[in-house]
């Protein structure tokens, strides 16, 4: 592999690491529907308003998610919703290790 072929795949395993935590995912997905303040998210998630805003400055250095502040809050949307394809691989990849296990189970 070359070094620009090697920066490509940083950068991409960058972003990934990015979204690599349950509540970063669970964020993303609320993003997917409606853009969301900080307080709405922090309800949600029930973590304190630190821990979420950590998440979105993750998410938000990856470039996946943008901010606008509004007066005191801070509303976040989703800047790439073609971040749910890798969702909807996810979720195949999920269903066919699944179905494997599961003929592995019925063989025996």
């Amino acid at each position: 592999m070359d070094s620009k072929t090697r920066a490509q795949f940083e950068a991409k395993a960058r972003i990934i690491k990015a979204m690599a935590h349950p509540t970063r995912l669970f964020i993303v997905d609320v993003l997917s529907r409606n853009e969301q303040c900080v307080c709405e998210l922090t309800e949600m998630i029930g973590a304190d308003t630190s821990t979420v805003s950590k998440h979105l400055s993750i998410l938000k250095a990856a470039g996946i998610v943008s901010d606008d502040k509004r007066g005191l809050q801070v509303y976040y949307s989703l800047k790439v919703p073609c971040i749910l394809n890798f969702f909807g691989c996810v979720s195949q990849v999920q269903k066919l290790s699944a179905s494997e296990q599961v003929m592995l189970v019925d063989r025996k």
